[in-house]
């Protein structure tokens, strides 16, 4: 609760919090509990344990069947007759045992289900929260901007009044103004934008008055190779795959044991003749298998071998986006790094540029071309950034290192 308020009041976080552009771990891990299909994925779980508890105690009941009927034999020899069994089918030897694996394969599956599913909810948490960083990002750079073109503006209207330039020049900057105006709104609207939708999308979790820069994109202490192995190490999807593997073997062997049906066992009373003839004996039922039993044995096995090769298919797509994604970073990092350079050398271009028009030595055009090429830079390497920063978070939730429990 301490950190919701503070975050809502938009109040400094102590330093420790401040070491990275992304929200403290215990909101986020609390705002994607409260997710709808999170919650969903937890009933599942709740569902495979009571079927879990079903088929431990497996599909058969008491059976009580009866009859009461009155004889006529002469007329008026009336006799009241009674015909009741009671009987329970059992499960042969083997049968309870591979039902009880099943079951809790089963809840093996909804929990790895559950926690992909949170795992999911994460990456989109962490892309809808640098989709605002990046935009609150664009929209200061913009209004940097519009203020150095307001200061143009000024010192170009008192140049004028001096007849110091000509009046195309004091045209040329309010142009520019205009545009950069046009710019912040535009980048507004972007931003309100990506902080609605983060808000609605996760409303338990508080977002500060004022978004966080975003922070230079760094390398986590485990490396990226160690991160790579982790991300196939924990996956739940690769985990899913696998129980529900095993699940279908297990189901294959259990339909294999059903070509012999189970027996089922009871006791038999009679009555006849109004108590005359009175009897009690054992009662044997066996259903005979036939074609049915061996198809669902031969469908069972199909969807085991079928659901071995999903497994091999999810872990090379887990093992393939991995590689993927740490490529695509060092190639970002790359990127960013350049792109940081440009904008040094821009701004550097924007001064001179600034100074020699104010000297009289270059044409206004000039220095306002130096001051969009500086913008435009510094908007590059905002994208550039958030880019890298994004790899990055995706890298640390697949590999179950930040926001995964």
């Amino acid at each position: 609760m301490k950190w919701a308020l503070l975050l809502l009041a938009g109040v400094a976080l102590p330093a420790v919090a401040r070491t990275s552009d992304l929200p403290p771990a215990e909101l986020v891990i609390h705002a994607l509990d409260a997710q709808p299909n999170v919650e969903a994925a937890n009933a599942r779980v709740d569902a495979a344990r009571a079927e879990a508890d079903a088929l431990r105690i497996g599909p058969h009941e008491i059976m009580a069947t009866g009859t009461l009927s009155r004889r006529t034999v002469d007329p008026g020899d009336r006799y009241a007759e009674y015909d009741t069994t009671i009987s329970r089918a059992f499960r042969l030897p083997g049968k309870a045992a591979l039902d009880r694996r099943a079951g809790v394969l089963g809840v093996d599956i909804a929990q790895n289900q559950m926690e992909d599913t949170r795992h999911h909810a994460a990456l989109v948490l962490g892309e809808l929260w640098y989709d605002w960083l990046l935009a609150a990002e664009l929209h200061r750079n913009a209004e940097g901007l519009v203020r150095n073109q307001e200061t143009l503006v000024s010192a170009t209207r008192k140049r004028l009044n001096a007849r110091d330039v000509a009046q195309l020049d004091m045209r040329q900057t309010e142009a520019a103004l205009a545009l950069a105006q046009a710019q912040l709104g535009d980048a507004a609207a972007v931003r309100d934008r990506a902080r609605t939708l983060l808000s609605v999308r996760f409303p338990d979790l508080p977002l500060p008055a004022d978004p966080p820069s975003i922070a230079e994109p760094t390398v986590p202490e485990e490396g990226l190779p160690q991160l790579e192995a982790l991300i196939v190490e924990r996956s739940h999807e690769i985990g899913a795959a696998s129980g529900q593997a095993e699940r279908q073997t297990v189901l294959a062997r259990r339909a294999d044991a059903d070509r012999i049906a189970d027996p089922s066992l009871g006791v038999r009373l009679f009555s006849e003749r109004g108590g005359e003839e009175r009897g009690a004996g054992v009662y044997l039922s066996l259903p005979i298998g036939g074609g049915q039993r061996r198809a669902l044995a031969r469908q069972a096995n199909a969807q085991a071998n079928a659901a071995q090769s999903e497994v091999a298919a999810v872990q090379r797509e887990i093992r393939g986006n991995a590689a993927a994604d740490i490529a695509e970073y060092r190639a970002r990092e790359d990127a960013w790094r350049a792109s940081r350079d440009a904008v040094a050398r821009a701004e550097q271009s924007a001064a001179l540029a600034a100074r020699g028009q104010q000297l009289g030595a270059i044409d206004l055009a000039d220095r306002l071309y130096a001051e969009r090429q500086a913008n435009e830079a510094r908007a590059q390497e905002l994208a550039a950034r958030a880019t890298a920063a994004r790899l990055i978070l995706k890298l640390r939730i697949d590999s179950h290192t930040l926001w995964m429990e």
